[in-house]
């Protein structure tokens, strides 16, 4: 029987490519060539602000630098690895223009994905960009390519100002006194391995983790614009994640004693 190519209906695209972009820590910058205006690429490292527009730190001597200065236009594709053909893995490409930030909050997302950046942040060269999305293009693997609009990218932060105001201090405390949350969230939700995980940011749709070099994200059940309906959610998915672990416990433990 000839199995049916799956259908791009079949898969949740704005989801998919968020998850793409609160998640990768690299990508291939494309700018125009400032001389022959000929595509330029080049590997950086990415974090997002609130929004989810991507984040940059560049030194004024990279040609990508220089290319954005002429012309502020840009591409950026992030790609997730693995196993097998490199082509069946997703893949996002964003577009939009870029502009130097001097804004705390980016500074601040940025080096809590990119903790060592803080060695050469402060040099007098260096300088934060922010890409505003101006539309994406998804491909998440054979017969899964779609367009996507910015607003199918970005988080919906209208009406969010007190989550805006409220999200360095609440990132603060959940790395200050919820760690095992945390862990509990990459694990039992994300599910990624054991290790040191810490928060590096909240938004209204979802928290942002890293241990290392892994990252995830939990995606909130709900959107959150209000800093006690952010708490609720937080516990909300802090008891799931621990139902889920504690499941997943008894079944392994009940498999080992089928063993003997």
């Amino acid at each position: 029987m000839n199995e049916q190519p799956p259908s791009a209906q079949d898969f949740d695209a704005p989801a998919l490519a968020k998850q793409l972009l609160r998640t990768l820590r690299t990508g291939a910058l494309a700018t125009l060539d400032r001389d022959a205006g000929f595509p330029f690429a080049s590997l950086v490292t990415v974090a997002t602000d609130l929004d989810g527009s991507p984040l940059l730190l560049m030194s004024q001597l990279s040609a990508h630098t220089l290319n954005l200065e002429r012309d502020p236009r840009a591409s950026l594709l992030l790609a997730q690895g693995g196993k097998g053909d490199p082509l069946a893995h997703p893949r996002l490409t964003v577009i939009g223009r870029a502009e130097r930030t001097v804004e705390p909050r980016a500074r601040a997302r940025f080096l809590a994905r990119h903790p060592k950046a803080k060695l050469y942040a402060d040099f007098a060269d260096f300088s934060f960009w922010r890409l505003g999305v101006e539309g994406a293009y998804l491909n998440g693997g054979f017969a899964r390519a779609m367009n996507l609009g910015a607003d199918q990218v970005r988080a919906d932060l209208s009406g969010a100002d007190a989550l805006i105001a409220a999200e360095e201090s609440a990132v603060a405390h959940m790395n200050e006194d919820h760690r095992e949350a945390l862990s509990l969230y990459a694990t039992a939700l994300a599910g990624m391995p054991p290790g040191d995980w810490r928060t590096t940011g909240l938004d209204a749709e979802g928290i942002d983790l890293a241990a290392g070099d892994l990252t995830a994200r939990v995606a909130f059940p709900e959107r959150i614009v209000e800093p006690g309906r952010l708490r609720f959610v937080l516990k909300t998915l802090a008891d799931e994640a621990r139902g889920k672990s504690l499941t997943a416990s008894n079944a392994k433990t009940s498999a080992t004693r089928k063993t003997y």
